[in-house]
């Protein structure tokens, strides 16, 4: 025999045995049997919560499934913040929202950040003098940077000199008037071109002067004139005889003698003289003298002895 079957058997009463089960269990509220353990240091609790009052007892309301699936009610509660009915409210919801990301982030990172004692001496760039980190010193500049950020943005376009006139100084350090130094280098400019133009007008000679005055008024009086000019023109045939052509046989028939002056107004050289290359004649007083090296008699001469060889040579050619 075993110990648990000698202790049952001696010292403990056998239970009834138990009811079979069935579909409906009844609770049977009949005297306990069996093994019964008694406090000796109750003081009575147990009897009065026997006797107490039913309405603190928690009320159970059973509903079944079927019950549930009849009702056409929806009996269904929404617990918390509904969800957005349009996509203006769910686009303001997500901009707070990545708002309020931001700003933890930005928390963090200054929690995170080291920290700057600013008691210290500081050095040029903004940095302690000292041992530290190199997150310390990184954190430093950062603020001093962000420190003159600030600054310059406070000061504005008045402290920063932006759209002001630049300012030019010398070697002594003397400030420069640039307006002052423009208007004299201008000038000086001005006077070289009407120097050089000077020049150029001091190498053409009297009668290159009275050849471009005419050819002005020949401009301005061509305003007034017809397109077409005829054999009845006055001015034409005016000008036309008083051209000189040194081939016409009817030259010496003219009764109106040329006074002889130059296209200045001065007379004119009326004796025989060299001809020359430009076909200028010498002046009234000139002496008939020529003061020359020969060159525009030596010029007249190759240039005849030229061309009389290029006409024996087409006779010859010619003659073959």
């Amino acid at each position: 025999m075993s110990l648990a079957d000698y202790i049952a058997k001696n010292y403990l009463t056998a239970d009834s045995k138990p009811e079979k089960k069935t579909k409906k269990r009844k609770r049977k509220d009949g005297p306990q049997s069996g093994l019964i353990i008694a406090d000796d240091d109750a003081l009575g609790w147990g009897a009065k919560a026997a006797d107490a009052d039913e309405d603190d007892a928690p009320v159970n309301v059973s509903a079944t499934s079927a019950e549930f699936r009849k009702t056409k009610k929806n009996n269904w509660q929404t617990i918390g913040t509904p969800a957005p009915s349009s996509t203006d409210q769910a686009a303001a919801d997500a901009i707070i929202a990545s708002a309020a990301a931001e700003t933890s982030a930005r928390d963090i990172a200054d929690e995170e950040a080291p920290t700057v004692d600013d008691t210290g001496m500081k050095m040029e760039s903004g940095a302690h003098a000292g041992l530290q980190t190199a997150d310390q010193v990184t954190a430093q500049l950062k603020r001093k940077q962000a420190e003159e950020r600030k600054r310059f943005l406070m000061d504005g376009a008045e402290h920063s000199g932006q759209g002001k006139e630049t300012i030019y100084r010398d070697a002594s350090g003397r400030i420069i008037n640039v307006a002052m130094k423009r208007a004299e280098a201008r000038k000086k400019e001005e006077e070289e071109a009407a120097k050089a133009a000077a020049q150029i007008e001091a190498q053409k000679g009297d009668v290159q002067r009275a050849e471009r005055e005419r050819k002005k008024e020949a401009l301005k009086e061509a305003k007034y004139m017809t397109v077409a000019r005829y054999e009845d023109d006055v001015e034409m045939n005016e000008e036309m005889k008083e051209r000189e052509r040194w081939n016409d046989p009817a030259a010496q028939f003219l009764t109106k003698k040329k006074t002889g002056r130059s296209v200045t107004g001065k007379p004119l050289y009326t004796g025989a003289f060299t001809p020359n290359r430009y076909g200028i004649r010498p002046g009234h007083r000139w002496d008939g003298v020529d003061r020359g090296n020969g060159f525009e008699k030596e010029y007249f001469a190759a240039r005849n002895r030229r061309r009389d060889l290029k006409e024996l040579d087409y006779a010859w050619q010619m003659d073959e």
